[in-house]
């Protein structure tokens, strides 16, 4: 008998959700078949077999939470035999699940006294949400009288695990912002003229901006890192978050190697990844081992925004939108062009001041001369 633990499926998992069972106990599979759907903190994911084998005792119900590594199922005939010695429970210690323990941390709950919905009575992160809104008779009398009618709204797993991870980064991470403005009006007019040619399959602006960053990211490596254990890891290879909003979550599906990519590879990727996110069908390949992020307000009309650095990235780029602006032309007088702002958000342990501005000011004049990215 050997034991199915929960997978880490993407580098910012430590606990995931199961949605369903695939298989069930008493069940033979084969290397390749899909075992579980799991749901982590940027997709719904299909878990498959790595070896043929048969489910002999699910652990771990569908709905029920497990950190990376932990026991979910038993399996036969799938390797060499494995002693499962169940985790005692102090007689002080509350029985819930990891997810429980850090949500009782973030709402100021105490797990005695909390009631368990999971297998044997242990408390979910559910159970500690319902716990938290549960206000005594006098503040749910001061509360209709004062903010009417409460309704709770609990997070999913993935809504959940961004709050941490931006807590994190917003708690560990001493950030400062660089901004500028680029003149984007030949990438404009690049685009008009190619989508009577090319229609749909024109690269966007966000495009443009992707390739323009991986190629800045080349020429400054700095930024290509993270802070891990007081030291700086530097990366070789350049792979790019493209931020997209989901009807509930915030994905960051990564194109790989985007400074080796031609700007129509760069399109065809994104548009494949932003879509596979909306339906949540990404792979968790694909969100991870990003090292940098671009995120994009601009189809909403934000002017500007600041962004979140993404642990353990260095650096997130910020893209407003597209403005017409007076500028002033060589002879002095006044032109209207197209002018987007662009904010970064650094890490200031691996980079400071005058690299961000280094930085966007290089992003910027490649922006400005797009054929350089088009060619």
């Amino acid at each position: 008998m050997t034991e199915l633990t929960m997978p880490k499926l993407s580098d910012s998992v430590a606990d995931a959700v199961i949605v369903k069972w695939l298989k069930s106990p008493g069940e033979p599979f084969r290397r390749g078949d899909a075992l579980l759907e799991v749901e982590t903190d940027k997709a719904t994911v299909v878990y498959e077999a790595e070896t043929d084998g048969t489910l002999e005792t699910i652990l771990v119900p569908e709905g029920g939470t497990a950190a990376v590594g932990a026991p979910i199922a038993a399996l036969a005939g799938a390797g060499p035999a494995l002693p499962r010695v169940a985790a005692p429970v102090a007689a002080d210690r509350a029985n819930a699940t990891p997810v429980a323990r850090r949500t009782a941390v973030e709402l100021g709950v105490s797990l005695h006294g909390v009631e368990g919905s999971g297998p044997g009575g242990r408390i979910g992160r559910e159970d500690v949400v319902r716990a938290a809104a549960s206000p005594t008779p006098l503040k749910a009398a001061a509360s209709a009288a004062a903010r009417g009618d409460v309704r709770v709204l609990v997070p999913t797993a993935t809504q959940a695990t961004i709050a941490r991870r931006m807590a994190e980064s917003a708690a560990t991470i001493p950030s400062f912002t660089v901004s500028t403005d680029a003149d984007v009006s030949q990438i404009v007019a690049l685009r008009f003229g190619a989508r009577a040619e090319r229609g749909d399959t024109t690269p966007s602006l966000n495009d443009f901006v992707v390739k323009a960053a991986a190629t800045a990211l080349r020429e400054f490596p700095r930024f290509n890192a993270s802070w891990v254990s007081d030291t700086i890891e530097c990366y070789s290879r350049i792979n790019v978050g493209v931020a997209v909003a989901t009807d509930d979550a915030l994905l960051v599906p990564v194109v790989s190697d985007a400074d080796t990519k031609s700007l129509a590879e760069i399109a065809t990727e994104t548009r494949r990844l932003a879509d596979a996110a909306r339906r949540r069908a990404l792979h968790p390949a694909e969100l991870q081992n990003g090292s940098f992020t671009v995120s994009n307000l601009g189809m909403f009309g934000v002017r500007s925004f600041t962004a979140i650095v993404d642990v353990p990235q260095a650096a997130i780029l910020a893209v407003g939108a597209v403005r017409r602006a007076p500028v002033e032309d060589a002879t002095g007088g006044v032109v209207f062009r197209d002018v987007m702002t662009l904010t970064m958000s650094c890490d200031h342990r691996v980079v400071y001041g005058a690299d961000g501005a280094r930085f966007l000011s290089r992003l910027r004049e490649l922006l400005e001369r797009p054929l350089v990215l088009a060619l």
